[in-house]
């Protein structure tokens, strides 16, 4: 059975401070038709205030993620119409993680022609910079499950945020039925296959990591059920990172935050008509609320 847990507190966000005080997140995100998914990533990371984002993606995508997201930086990869990361890619990737505090990766990358790119990205960050904190969610996921690798190559310091979908697929189970049918045994092998942090989603998200409590969450509603829901949560759970809160802590929190945010919007407008994008603009109020008010409710 989840166990309780306290919340942290958010950390404090001093009055003389300035964008550089406040965090950096690298998104590395988007391909050709996916370019809405890098937008809401990067939105929800500077909607949760850190000071800078930064977005490396394919080179097609600059024009749309410049006019949907004017405050970050676009760092592009290959001609003006290459539609995909890909292994060449993995050098500047690199370079731009030298200068961030966390990293998102996976968000609408789609799935990977030839050889899955990403397991080597995580191994080699991890080798040049074990201290930076890493959550690989979406396609990422699906690049590891492609690979086929060990999952013991997810360190300590990653977060893996599967839908039930993508749990089957990193465990090479049959369906998502099978998670959906002991949720609690589904996080316990992926948490025991590896040293990452798994925030399995779905109603009653779960957060667990080796040696940690499973923890489950009891904020949001059915009308997250929508397209980008994943998106914001990476961003705001990479904004966390980027603001010092350990990987467990950061996960768990995140959760909970983008829960409260659709639970907020709900309770002015209704579930219905809840979109991702609706989420990622309510996350400050829902971090503001927990900053000031803290829950004590918390399984």
């Amino acid at each position: 059975m989840p166990a309780f847990h306290p919340l942290p507190q958010l950390p404090p966000r001093p009055p003389a401070a300035h964008k550089g005080d406040c965090g950096r997140v690298l998104v590395v995100a988007g391909s050709a038709g996916m370019a809405g998914a890098a937008a809401l990533t990067a939105t929800a990371a500077l909607r949760s205030g850190c000071g800078y984002v930064e977005i490396v993606c394919p080179s097609i995508l600059l024009p749309a993620l410049t006019e949907a997201v004017p405050a970050a930086m676009v760092q592009t990869c290959g001609t003006a119409d290459r539609k995909q990361l890909g292994l060449e890619d993995v050098g500047i990737i690199l370079e731009a993680a030298a200068r961030a505090n966390a990293v998102v990766i996976g968000p609408g990358l789609g799935a990977p022609h030839g050889e899955p790119w990403v397991p080597r990205l995580l191994q080699e960050l991890q080798g040049a910079y074990p201290a930076l904190p890493v959550l690989l969610d979406a396609d990422g996921l699906n690049h590891l499950a492609a690979a086929r690798v060990n999952l013991n190559i997810c360190g300590a310091n990653l977060i893996l945020t599967p839908h039930p979908g993508e749990a089957a697929r990193l465990l090479h189970w049959q369906a998502a039925a099978m998670v959906q049918a002991d949720r609690v045994a589904t996080i316990t092998a992926l948490t025991a296959a590896s040293a990452a942090v798994v925030l399995l989603k779905g109603a009653g998200t779960l957060v667990q990591q080796m040696g940690q409590p499973c923890w489950q969450n009891h904020s949001g509603n059915a009308g997250m059920a929508t397209a980008g829901s994943g998106d914001v949560l990476s961003g705001h759970i990479g904004a966390l990172l980027a603001s010092g809160l350990p990987v467990y802590d950061a996960a768990r929190l995140g959760a909970y935050l983008h829960g409260r945010a659709g639970d907020l919007y709900a309770a002015v407008w209704g579930m219905d008509g809840l979109t991702a994008t609706d989420l990622a603009q309510w996350l400050s109020k829902a971090m503001q609320e927990w900053r000031t008010h803290p829950n004590e409710v918390q399984a």
